[in-house]
């Protein structure tokens, strides 16, 4: 075995504190870019050193990604042999295992399946059939959206709001029962029941796993804490990692208070910071360290930084959110054409995913390439893609693809089987599924039912035709007269998993009306038909880019957690965007500082924070102002500036001597 002292020589004071503590309970504040994966890695291999076996070790962390690096990460120091007895795992993983051991106390075989997400969507589409009939309109996806938020949040669906999927779901769980099956929910809910119901399976694993490591545990729900609370035995040989000041997903089910409170699940834990950043410049901590201060119920940390000051964070007023986009875009082309950086080095970071729209269309412009990291283009979103589709249908009807697409978005009484039937009759035919569906001799073949719902449709159709085609039509006014006849906003809620997500969708149909309003008041005279092209256009560059080359990363502060980049813009910092209108409302405002704490973090060198004085909505500029998390921040670590009056500026000395001898660089002068 390799000998571990040299590992725990790499480490910091602090560092070292917490590999070494590896008996009762352990509480390691670990800030952000402080190095906590080589001291989980580390302490995994001190304890093996101590005489600890490899079985009785169980390492918790939520992504198989995440569990793949740890568990190679700690193959690199000990014994090959020992780390294979090693147990590193996401929740569920472990889930799995606890109960295919122990799910027979609960009624079920070992040998039980896990049902897939299709796997629940076909049987899902058994029991409505079964239940109400063919023609019945509840969504199967929406149902299953349903049931899996009752399962997560311990609630049964409520029978007031829809019997039907109240008596889906009662048949759902009985059938998976049945059939000696358990869906992705199920793992966590049924391990903690076992283990909660049967003495003899928690003293078996308790036995089994009697040293205990959680990573990231800020992100832990209360099953999560339950499933731990279970598992750690009489000496208390658990110890987590994690930063209440990157608790960003409440929204998720994340208790905060479970690292919060540490103290009153586990009793006199030993409590270790990590304060030593290696990351960041002080510059950008101590900006970080100004804004998260303000956050009262917080454990106490100071992030610091070896690498000097740097530079400092730049607060940029922007006039409206075009240029902000066009603004960021063209300081990047200067820089990686000037001085040679590669784009791979910057970062957007934003709050709402509607935020991407501007920006991807000013790298498009500038042939700048890009990666949407924890999220799809604005374009490739499904209730965009469902709008675009009708737009598409109304300009041409024999446009069977759009056609499918929307026919029953939101659902409208025509069954698959009608669809089914009519794609076949179409081919059968050689004309278009639009026509099929106003062929007297496929509506013949039809129920009275499906007649009049086909009927329904192919009027609805027609009514928007005539408007499409004409080049004069404002088709921003006329999808929000669409959303309104459709009631789309409902369908959305009714289809989103949580409210979160539902806003966040409605925002994607408003950007994209948005755009509209845009690009006519830009080309008037394209119609319709140049809209969609112009969209069109992008969407075919995006096909060429499959396996697009590393780029500047577009990102949610979401999915940011656990990044890096030499230059980070973080976009639209203002009231109602950043905190949230919703969140202030709510009283998560501090969870919103958090996220605000974890973007800023991001950054090694350099920070730029832009926030607009006006943003278009329904065409016209409404005014936004700075948000109020910007006058928390320490002042003396900020440089603000106002973009019109640096934009009347003449480039400086500096500049122009780069771009000239990158020029001549480039024409191979000397």
């Amino acid at each position: 075995m390799k000998i571990p002292r040299a590992g725990l020589l790499a480490l910091n004071p602090e560092q070292r504190q917490a590999a070494e503590q590896i008996h009762g309970p352990v509480l390691i504040l670990a800030g952000a870019g402080t190095g906590k994966t080589r001291v989980i890695t580390t302490r995994i291999a001190w304890m093996l050193a101590n005489d600890i076996q490899a079985r009785h070790i169980l390492a918790v962390t939520f992504t198989n990604k995440a569990a793949s690096e740890m568990r190679e990460r700690v193959a690199t120091m000990v014994d090959q042999e020992e780390a294979k007895l090693l147990t590193i795992s996401t929740f569920h993983s472990l889930c799995v295992r606890i109960l295919r051991e122990s799910i027979e106390k609960l009624g079920y075989k070992k040998t039980f399946s896990i049902y897939t997400q299709s796997d629940q969507l076909g049987l899902i589409k058994k029991i409505i059939v079964r239940k109400a009939g063919k023609e019945e309109n509840l969504d199967p996806k929406m149902a299953q959206m349903l049931i899996s938020r009752a399962k997560n949040r311990g609630i049964p669906v409520s029978e007031s709001e829809d019997a039907l999927i109240s008596e889906v779901f009662r048949a759902y769980q009985a059938e998976l029962k049945v059939l000696n099956a358990v869906d992705f929910d199920d793992l966590l809910i049924l391990a903690v029941r076992v283990l909660e119901q049967s003495d003899e399976a928690r003293a078996f694993w308790r036995r089994r796993y009697r040293y205990i490591m959680v990573d990231e545990f800020q992100d832990t729900n209360r099953l999560q804490m339950d499933l731990l609370r279970l598992l750690v035995g009489d000496d208390q040989h658990i110890c987590v990692v994690g930063d209440d000041d990157q608790s960003i997903y409440g929204w998720r089910g994340a208790e905060v208070a479970n690292i919060l409170e540490f103290e009153r699940f586990f009793s006199n834990p030993k409590v270790v910071k990590l304060e030593e950043n290696y990351r960041s410049t002080n510059a950008v901590l101590s900006l970080a360290n100004s804004l998260i201060r303000h956050n009262r119920n917080r454990r106490e940390k100071t992030l610091r930084s070896s690498k000097g000051d740097g530079e400092m964070p730049r607060i940029l007023a922007m006039p409206d959110a075009e240029t902000e986009a066009d603004a960021i875009a063209d300081e990047i082309l200067t820089a990686t054409r000037i001085k040679n950086r590669p784009y791979e080095e910057f970062a957007v970071l934003f709050r709402m995913n509607t935020q991407s729209r501007l920006l991807e269309e000013a790298m498009r412009r500038r042939e700048i390439p890009y990666r949407i990291i924890g999220g799809q283009s604005f374009f490739e979103r499904r209730e965009v893609k469902d709008l675009l589709a009708y737009l598409s249908m109304f300009l041409n009807q024999d446009d069977d693809v759009s056609l499918l697409r929307v026919i029953n978005s939101p659902p409208r009484g025509i069954g698959d089987a009608t669809v089914t039937a009519a794609t076949e009759f179409s081919i059968e035919k050689n004309i278009s599924v639009y026509e099929a569906l106003e062929d007297l001799e496929f509506l013949s073949l039809l129920s009275s039912k499906s007649q009049g719902a086909v009927a329904r449709f192919t009027r609805f159709v027609s009514g928007y035709r005539d408007s499409a085609l004409t080049d004069s039509v404002n088709y921003g006014a006329m999808t929000e007269a669409l959303l309104k006849e459709l009631n789309y906003t409902d369908h959305l809620r009714k289809t989103c998993k949580d409210p979160e997500e539902a806003s966040q969708r409605e925002k994607n149909v408003r950007e994209l009306i948005e755009s509209m309003y845009h690009h006519q008041g830009r080309r008037p005279e394209k119609g319709l038909r140049g809209f969609l092209d112009s969209v069109a256009l992008m969407q075919d560059r995006e096909k060429e880019d499959e396996n697009p080359a590393p780029g500047v990363s577009l990102i949610t502060m979401h999915a940011a957690k656990g990044l890096e980049f030499h230059t980070v813009y973080i976009v639209g910092v203002e009231e109602g965007v950043l905190p949230h209108t919703r969140s202030v409302e709510e009283g998560t405002r501090d969870e919103e500082r958090r996220l605000l704490y974890v973007g800023i973090t991001r950054a090694m060198r350099q920070l730029t924070i832009t926030w607009c004085r006006a943003r278009r909505r329904y065409g016209e500029p409404l005014p936004c102002y700075p948000s109020s998390f910007l006058k928390e921040m320490a002042p003396e670590w900020m440089l603000q500036e106002d973009f019109e009056v640096l934009a009347k500026k003449p480039a400086t000395e500096e500049v122009a001597k780069d771009y000239f001898a990158r020029m001549r660089e480039m024409l191979g002068s000397k």
